[in-house]
């Protein structure tokens, strides 16, 4: 199962930005961390 394909479609994302979060996640980083500092990788600006 490709979870980043599903999630992607399923919340109307780009897959290298879900790829970004789970990376991030599995790195121990915090949703709040993410959020306020690491816009650049799960965003499009």
């Amino acid at each position: 199962m490709d979870f980043v394909a599903i999630l992607a479609k399923e919340f109307n994302l780009r897959p290298e930005h879900v790829q970004a979060v789970i990376e991030m996640l599995d790195a121990g980083n915090t949703i709040p961390f993410i959020a306020r500092y690491r816009k650049e990788k799960t965003c499009a600006i």
